[in-house]
């Protein structure tokens, strides 16, 4: 007798998930190995060539600014979240605890492209920011922030803030204060203490805030391409570009994949560099 009959109304529908993403993930893949047929939406028979095309310089640019936006995004989300985590943890204050936490998880309510218009009216020539730098007499004219590597990598901060907070935040309130403590009365002084004691505790936290917001920003398409205006390529935008006004859809699954590889092996990568911090945070 099945003594968790539950447990299959929760692994059933997570099956179904996990197999209806294979099947897609195995389509994507049968196509990057398809040819091109110009004019026509059927591919054609089994080729490299699509793979041997994304060595050419102009696709290698974009896959270099692609993993450094999201790299420049993941820390610079880091540098901002953490002060608002530890203070989310740390505060006594309900009032001041509950507009930290409105805050940071206000956004996971608000579909992306109504974030990404949001930050067309703050970013835009004539929008927030420049109308005040006007007002106030510091600039005469605009300050172009639209359709700049600025403009993307602010609105893409204001998409994975949230998760980071959470993360940072999850890790932060399992720390044990009386090892502050103890540092303290060894004689070290507050930066000291968070120093040598919290964060290097809290990294298991940093170490999947970062690895969620890179992950997360390599996949954006809706920001990148109403901030960047086709101005800044990254790797999602160029594959809309390919497979929706080309309607080259082997070669955009090509760089599907690709980047997909891509991702896995940064974090792969990144993972290895930062063993020497999660061994830290695990003691």
């Amino acid at each position: 007798m099945n003594k968790r009959p539950f447990l299959a109304l929760f692994v059933a529908p997570a099956t179904l998930a996990a197999i209806a993403s294979a099947a897609a993930l195995a389509a994507i893949l049968q196509y990057a190995f398809r040819a091109y047929v110009p004019g026509s939406l059927n591919p054609g028979g089994l080729t490299l060539d699509n793979f041997f095309a994304l060595l050419r310089p102009l696709y290698a640019q974009v896959f270099i600014q692609t993993v450094w936006i999201c790299l420049l995004t993941a820390l610079i989300t880091l540098v901002v979240a953490y002060p608002m985590a530890f203070a989310l943890v740390r505060t006594r204050n309900v009032a001041l605890k509950s507009f930290l936490l409105i805050t940071a998880v206000t956004p996971l309510f608000l579909g992306e492209v109504v974030r990404t218009y949001s930050w067309i009216i703050v970013l835009g020539n004539s929008g927030f920011i420049n109308s005040v730098l006007k007002g106030l007499g510091i600039i005469d004219r605009p300050i172009q922030m639209m359709f700049t590597t600025f403009g993307v990598v602010t609105a893409l901060v204001h998409v994975t803030l949230p998760v980071m907070v959470i993360m940072l935040s999850a890790a932060l309130s399992h720390i044990d204060r009386d090892y502050e403590k103890a540092a303290t009365s060894l004689g070290a002084g507050p930066v000291k203490a968070f120093l040598t004691v919290t964060l290097p505790l809290s990294m298991p936290g940093v170490v999947a805030g970062v690895s969620t917001a890179f992950a997360w920003t390599f996949s954006a398409f809706a920001t990148p391409q109403m901030i960047g205006g086709g101005k800044v390529s990254m790797i999602s935008t160029l594959v809309y570009q390919l497979g929706f006004a080309s309607f080259n859809f082997p070669f955009a699954a090509a760089l599907s994949v690709t980047g997909l590889a891509l991702t896995f092996a940064v974090l792969a990568m990144a993972k290895q560099a930062i063993k020497p911090l999660e061994k830290i945070g695990a003691h």
